[in-house]
């Protein structure tokens, strides 16, 4: 797997979702997401490193406030309870089963956009995708099928511990040793560009 194909397809998406809000068509981004939530049976949650506009335009804000030296808060804790991101999602489904009942037009999606973006101005990125993103939800049930991951090479691994620093799914963890959590790999590629012994692929 190319490490710039994921950077590329971010910045050729987020044109598609700008035009589609400025076209009034943003409801047609649903079909995309649909689609990668049944490819991410297969792959991976490739549409959170690769196509989200949410997670694009968070990773600016986040190199930023890394420009700028700005530390992140603690998340609170009341919003990292399990329960939270599953009421989350029920009112996601909930808003979107309104709007196909009474024919609105809501502006479901840039408001989710709005939500990323301003969260992440003051904490990390892994409270929304880990949290609180209603589509991180979805795809995290449909990415823990799949075949296709990226996978942590215990005898190529030298335990730095930095695949784990930089994770912003909080997909990386360590028993004996590290691993990835495939339902919560956001395939940003973010620990295999910065992985010192090239001990992480995607197979």
């Amino acid at each position: 797997m190319s490490k710039t194909v994921p950077i590329t397809s971010q910045i050729v998406s987020l044109l598609l979702f700008i035009i589609l809000i400025i076209t009034g068509k943003v409801q047609l981004w649903m079909g995309i997401f649909l689609s990668s939530v049944i490819l991410a049976l297969f792959f991976g949650r490739f549409y959170c490193g690769w196509l989200c506009p949410i997670n694009t335009v968070m990773k600016a804000v986040t190199g930023l406030k890394n420009r700028l030296s700005l530390k992140s808060l603690s998340p609170p804790a009341f919003l990292t309870r399990p329960v939270v991101r599953y009421i989350v999602l029920f009112l996601f489904v909930l808003t979107f089963v309104f709007a196909a009942a009474t024919g609105k037009k809501l502006p479901v999606l840039p408001v989710l956009l709005a939500c990323g973006v301003i969260l992440t101005f003051f904490f990390p990125e892994n409270l929304w995708h880990r949290y609180l993103c209603p589509y991180g939800t979805i795809l995290s049930l449909a990415g823990s099928k799949t075949k296709k991951y990226l996978k942590i090479d215990a005898n190529e691994c030298i335990q730095c511990g930095i695949c784990q620093k930089i994770c912003p799914g909080e997909a990386v963890s360590k028993q004996d040793t590290f691993s990835i959590d495939k339902g919560q790999c956001l395939l940003c590629l973010d620990c295999m560009r910065n992985c010192p012994k090239k001990a992480i692929q995607y197979n």
